[in-house]
């Protein structure tokens, strides 16, 4: 794809360090896991949730739900600059509207029910805001929104029960990263 006056467009320059995307539904255990990866493999860490209420990324607060109404072009502008350059870690509950081009790894975690309603419960989660992530996680929503949205051979579903499971679940991740930085030296 180039320019009209037939001028190549800018492109980035290739990553040493891979954009890793951690999601899930609420209470599958992003947040801990992406610290835990972030720490481990040497990536910078980006809660995408903290960054819209910190930079107003948002079209106000839903009261019904406990939370903000997601501006995804806000959003998107936002990270494209941090993004370019490679050795992100990202942890957000949704996926798709996310540029395919930004990330090397998408994980999806997943969490039996009981794990998910307790966690959501310690949370003080609303109980309809709970039913919801809870049907969003019975229904596999993240995990077929990261499949239409990303190449199957760069998606990763992890289960996300126990301490051990999410242990393991850092060695892998952390164990693609190292791959990924001796191939792209």
């Amino acid at each position: 794809m180039s320019s009209d006056d037939n001028t190549p467009l800018p492109t980035s320059p290739p990553r040493s360090s891979p954009n890793i995307l951690i999601t899930g539904t609420p209470g599958t255990g992003k947040t801990t896991a992406a610290g835990m990866v972030a720490d481990a493999a040497g990536l910078e860490l980006v809660t995408v949730g903290d960054l819209i209420k910190q930079r107003s990324l948002h079209d106000g607060y839903n009261e019904e739900f406990d939370t903000y109404w997601l501006n995804e072009d806000k959003v998107v502008d936002e990270m494209e600059e941090m993004m370019a350059g490679g050795g992100m870690c990202i942890d957000f509950h949704t996926c798709g509207f996310f540029p395919e081009r930004w990330f090397d790894l998408v994980v999806v975690l997943r969490a039996g029910t009981q794990q998910v309603y307790d966690r959501l419960k310690s949370r003080g989660y609303k109980q309809n805001k709970i039913e919801e992530n809870l049907d969003c996680e019975i229904m596999q929503v993240v995990a077929d929104e990261a499949r239409e949205s990303y190449k199957a051979e760069i998606i990763m579903e992890l289960t996300s029960n126990t301490i051990e499971d999410m242990e393991d679940n850092v060695e892998k991740i952390v164990a693609f990263v190292n791959g990924f930085r001796s191939s792209h030296k």
